[in-house]
């Protein structure tokens, strides 16, 4: 499996690729955001980790640019501490973030995780379709798509999330459950970041089947999806 590194400090991208290589993946570096984006179009990436603040374009720019095409697993590095800069790295489509300085372990730990949840660079033979209201899941192929055939590009939470409400159809999760089953972590960060994941997700929903409401609030409660 291959992990693009993408950062203007190339002393940053020198220290992760010994991490990285040492858990026997193969690494990729990138200095500039142009530069991510041609080596996410050319080569077989299954993880991204990028740094916000980059040459040319932008992190964040990067991020909308990827999703336009592909759900990538995504970490974002950020030197802001303000949660603003969080969300909206959350919001524009990166799985999870880790603020500077950080420890290489910590990043090398959430990369493991978010391919470990996306499927990336794994092959399976069944298939695992579920069909729930109008949409089809395909689990290990991390693939959703609208029973009328329009394909739905979901980020790695994302697709946990909805993989999560529709393997447990009518079930009210709350933002805790769904931090603790999906991230695979003990609920240590505001419900905000959920929040966020799955307005993001019920965005996407809505577009993909015409404004069905597949995504449910329960208000005050949490999040279901009906059978």
């Amino acid at each position: 499996m291959r992990i693009l590194v993408a950062d203007d400090d190339k002393e940053i991208c020198d220290l992760l690729e010994i991490y990285i290589k040492n858990e026997g993946f193969d690494v990729e570096k990138a200095y500039d955001g142009q530069e991510v984006l041609n080596k996410v179009k050319h080569l077989d990436i299954d993880c991204l980790i990028l740094d916000v603040m980059m040459p040319k374009k932008s992190g964040l720019e990067v991020v909308k640019e990827i999703r336009k095409e592909s759900a990538l697993p995504i970490l974002m590095l950020s030197a802001k501490t303000a949660d603003i800069d969080k969300i909206r790295g959350l919001t524009n489509g990166a799985d999870d973030y880790v603020v500077k300085p950080f420890n290489p372990l910590e990043v090398l730990a959430r990369v493991k995780s978010l391919m470990r949840r996306s499927g990336y660079g794994t092959k399976h033979a069944d298939s695992g379709e579920l069909e729930i209201g109008p949409l089809i899941i395909r689990k290990d192929q991390h693939q959703v798509e609208t029973v009328d055939g329009i394909d739905i590009q979901l980020t790695a939470l994302e697709f946990g999330i909805l993989y999560l409400l529709a393997t447990n159809p009518n079930r009210v999760f709350n933002a805790d459950e769904i931090f603790e089953k999906v991230w695979k972590q003990e609920s240590l960060v505001p419900a905000k970041t959920v929040m966020v994941h799955v307005s993001h997700l019920r965005d996407k929903l809505e577009k993909a089947t015409g404004g069905e409401n597949v995504v449910k609030t329960v208000w005050g409660v949490g999040y279901k999806i009906e059978n």
